[in-house]
């Protein structure tokens, strides 16, 4: 019936034109309509979706790792020595933080260290790159440059610092050693498909690796036959300490909705049911603006805080609930230093970074989340408990990490 109507509909308004307009406007009317028609499927073979990644295609294609894998030997050089590190924009994450935490160190020991930037969607300026930086890197000896293939200064290591960076190190013609910097199992960022198995290649690329934590040193190892170092996470004594003794009423949740593996929506189940229990206790977010989430309690959205700004909120929380689903966050232990005690889903992939006493690890469900909130924050001793807790994390925060790091790249170039 519809059918029937759109062809009746048709043939009036051709009737109509032939009738008023004559059959030269009905010709033209339709050639117009034929050109649009046209021009409609021709925008449709344009926007024909083509390979769509954190790495270019053609990189890809030329990693043939698997019949010619990297084989990287010691060799000797001078200090200090010229490291390169290829990674993604630089800007606020934890992820840069942390890779310039080690860059800073290694520019303290003397040596001298060149950044270049590499993606294939983030048009961030060297200028813009170097101002993010600056908020949380003093290094005096460091320089910023647009990634081009072959054109890197010589130098004694090029590192890769995340999977897609690991392709372009990989075809990077050069005498230097080939390391990988590694932070996160990094395959779990996807679904199984395409980029889930280009990232899990890159441990097979024959790259030393230095890892973040002896979860994945064990894990790249074990499953695919990578030599590994780690080091241990620290927390900066300077930016997170004691400073509030009283009884707290409040608690603190690394909020990331856009971070699928820090679990914010197993988070919000958990703190529903904890405020359902502890409805007097104030609910702080931070991590993230989650303005456009729809929380089912009363809470405060910090949203994404300065590094100075943390401390302040920590020393107000009794308990902080920290969800990692892959490597474990910094956070535990910078929450143990301000007296805070983190609950953290227990796993591997968490006690294998950590083992302090202090981490209030439990299953990964939103009631048992919540029953260890509510443990925590009925403590009678709290006070004093969460003085341990924060004498518990070393004072020396990243030194002995940093000491190691220069160390395992000693014994790479000696």
């Amino acid at each position: 019936m519809i059918q029937n109507d759109k062809k009746k509909n048709i043939f009036n308004k051709t009737a109509s034109i032939l009738k008023n307009e004559g059959v030269i406007m009905l010709g033209v009317k339709g050639l117009l309509k034929l050109q649009k028609i046209q021009q409609k499927h021709s925008h449709k073979i344009s926007r024909k979706k083509r390979f769509i990644s954190l790495v270019d295609e053609q990189s890809v294609k030329d990693a043939d790792w698997s019949n010619t894998p990297y084989k990287g030997t010691k060799h000797k050089a001078k200090q200090p020595y010229v490291i390169n590190w290829v990674m993604s924009p630089p800007r606020e994450g934890g992820g840069h933080q942390n890779i310039f935490r080690f860059i800073e160190i290694l520019d303290k020991a003397g040596h001298v260290n060149n950044v270049y930037i590499y993606s294939t969607e983030d048009d961030l300026t060297i200028d813009q790159a170097r101002e993010n930086v600056s908020h949380y890197c003093k290094a005096s000896n460091l320089s910023f440059f647009r990634y081009k293939l072959n054109q890197t200064v010589n130098s004694d290591i090029i590192f890769a610092t995340g999977w897609e960076t690991a392709y372009i190190v990989f075809n990077e013609k050069t005498k230097a050693r080939k390391m990988y910097f590694v932070q996160d199992f990094e395959p779990y960022f996807y679904p199984i498909g395409t980029n889930y198995t280009l990232a899990e290649n890159t441990y097979k690329f024959g790259f030393y690796g230095i890892t973040a934590g002896g979860w994945l040193d064990k894990k790249l190892s074990d499953e695919y036959g990578m030599e590994c170092s780690h080091y241990d996470f620290g927390a900066d004594p300077k930016k997170y300490l004691l400073k509030n003794m009283k009884k707290r009423k409040e608690v603190f949740f690394y909020a990331r909705p856009v971070t699928e593996r820090r679990g914010f929506d197993l988070g919000v189940m958990a703190l529903e049911i904890f405020h359902k229990k502890m409805p007097d206790y104030v609910i702080n977010f931070a991590g993230w603006d989650v303005s456009d989430w729809g929380v089912p309690f009363p809470y405060i959205n910090h949203k994404t805080l300065k590094l100075h700004e943390l401390s302040e909120v920590y020393n107000k929380s009794a308990a902080a609930l920290v969800i990692s689903l892959t490597n474990m966050s910094l956070l535990p232990l910078e929450l143990l230093s301000c007296g805070t005690i983190p609950v953290v889903n227990d796993a591997p992939n968490n006690r294998l970074v950590s083992d302090n006493p202090y981490i209030a690890y439990t299953d990964p469900s939103p009631e048992a989340l919540a029953d260890k909130l509510v443990e925590i924050v009925k403590k009678a001793d709290l006070p004093t408990y969460a003085e341990k807790a924060a004498k518990s994390v070393a004072s020396d925060g990243w030194e002995v990490a940093g000491q190691k790091f220069i160390k395992i790249i000693e014994k790479e170039l000696s």
